[in-house]
C-alpha cells in the first residue's frame, strides 16, 4: 500500500512546477506533425509553379528573340529594360486597361443575372431540372466552341445581320470596329453567368428550412428574407464567385483570340493575347516574358485581398 502511494505521487503532477510557456508548448506539439508528408506536394508544386516561375523571370531579364533562341543560356543580359519598354514603349498600359476594364464589367453584370437565377430556380416546380440544365449549356461548352458559334453568326453576312435585315437594320461589322469590345463582353457575359450561378445555387442549398419556418413564422416578407436570411448565406459563395470571374477574365486568351482572330482588333487586345503576340508573332521572348510576369502580379492583387477577406487560412486561428 504504501509502495502504491509513493508511485501515485511520483505520477502526479506537481502543480507547483513552472508550466512552459505558450510558444514553446506550440513548438513542441507541431514538433511530432508528419511533415514530411507534405514532401510530395511541395516538390510538386515547386516542378509546377515555381521553376517556371523563375525561368520566366530569368527570362524577363534577357534580351531573347528569334536570334539568341538557340543559345538563350548566353543571351545578353538587359536588367530590367524589357520591364521598362513593356510599360514606355509597347501596347501594355493599353491592354492592362482593356483586360481590368473587362473583367470589371464581365464580373458586375453575370454577378446579379446569376443569383436572380439561382433564386428563380431554388424552388421545386414542374420542369425544374430541365430548366437548370439548359441554363448550364453556355458554361460547359469549351471556349473555342463558344468563340467559335458566335464568330459565325456575327460574320458581316451571319445571322445576326439577317435577323436584324429583317426588321430594317444594318448590323455592319462587330467583329471589327467600334462594336468589337462591346461584342467580346456580350460573348464573355453569355458563356460565364452559369458559373455565379451555380456557386449561388450552392449557397441557397445551405438555408436551412427551419431558417424558411422561422421567417414564416415571424412574418417576414419576401424582401427582409431575402435581406436578411439569404444573402447572408450567399456573401461566402458569391465573394468566390468575384474574385474567380475577375481573374478568369483577365486570363481569358481563347475566347479573344479564336472570336476575333489575328490580328486582333486594338480595342479587344487584352493581356493574354498582347503577350501571345509578342511572343509568336514578333520573336520578343524576353519583352514577352516581362508582360506576364507584370500580368501576374496584376492577377495576384485581388487574389490576395479576397485570401485576407476570408482568410482562408484558418490553420494559424485554431492554433491559437
Amino acid at each position: 500500500m504504501t509502495r502504491i502511494l509513493e508511485t501515485t505521487k511520483r505520477r502526479a503532477p506537481n502543480p507547483a512546477a513552472p508550466t512552459p510557456p505558450v510558444g514553446r508548448r506550440r513548438r513542441l506539439s507541431t514538433r511530432g506533425r508528419p511533415l514530411w508528408m507534405l514532401l510530395p506536394g511541395g516538390v510538386l508544386m515547386a516542378l509546377v509553379i515555381l521553376i517556371p516561375l523563375l525561368i520566366g523571370i530569368v527570362l524577363s531579364l534577357l534580351n531573347l528573340n528569334a536570334y539568341t533562341l538557340r543559345s538563350w543560356f548566353s543571351a545578353p543580359f538587359v536588367g530590367v529594360q524589357n520591364y521598362a519598354e513593356a510599360l514606355t514603349g509597347s501596347g501594355l498600359l493599353s491592354s492592362i486597361g482593356i483586360s481590368v476594364s473587362f473583367a470589371l464589367i464581365v464580373t458586375a453584370v453575370t454577378l446579379p443575372i446569376g443569383v436572380v437565377a439561382a433564386l428563380a430556380t431554388q424552388n421545386v416546380f414542374r420542369g425544374r431540372a430541365v430548366v437548370r440544365s439548359v441554363f448550364l449549356i453556355p458554361y460547359v461548352l469549351p471556349a473555342f466552341v463558344v468563340a467559335s458559334v458566335w464568330r459565325t453568326i456575327l460574320q458581316p453576312d451571319g445571322i445576326a445581320n439577317h435577323a436584324l435585315g429583317v426588321f430594317g437594320l444594318d448590323g455592319g461589322l462587330w467583329l471589327n470596329g467600334p462594336h468589337s469590345f462591346g461584342v467580346l463582353v456580350f460573348v464573355a457575359i453569355w458563356s460565364s453567368w452559369p458559373f455565379v450561378y451555380l456557386l449561388s445555387l450552392a449557397g441557397l442549398q445551405a438555408v436551412e428550412n427551419e431558417v424558411h419556418e422561422a421567417a414564416a413564422i415571424d412574418g417576414a416578407l419576401w424582401w427582409a428574407k431575402l435581406r436578411y436570411v439569404i444573402l447572408p448565406y450567399l456573401k461566402g459563395p458569391v465573394s468566390l464567385a468575384v474574385i474567380i470571374s475577375i481573374l478568369h477574365s483577365i486570363n481569358n486568351f481563347t475566347l479573344p483570340f479564336v472570336l476575333f482572330g489575328v490580328p486582333t482588333p486594338n480595342s479587344v487586345q487584352v493581356l493574354p493575347v498582347l503577350t501571345y503576340i509578342e511572343s509568336f508573332q514578333s520573336f520578343r521572348f524576353g519583352l514577352s516574358a516581362a508582360m506576364a510576369i507584370v500580368s501576374l502580379v496584376i492577377v495576384a492583387i485581388p487574389l490576395f485581398i479576397y485570401l485576407r477577406a476570408v482568410r482562408l487560412d484558418t490553420g494559424e486561428e485554431a492554433g491559437r
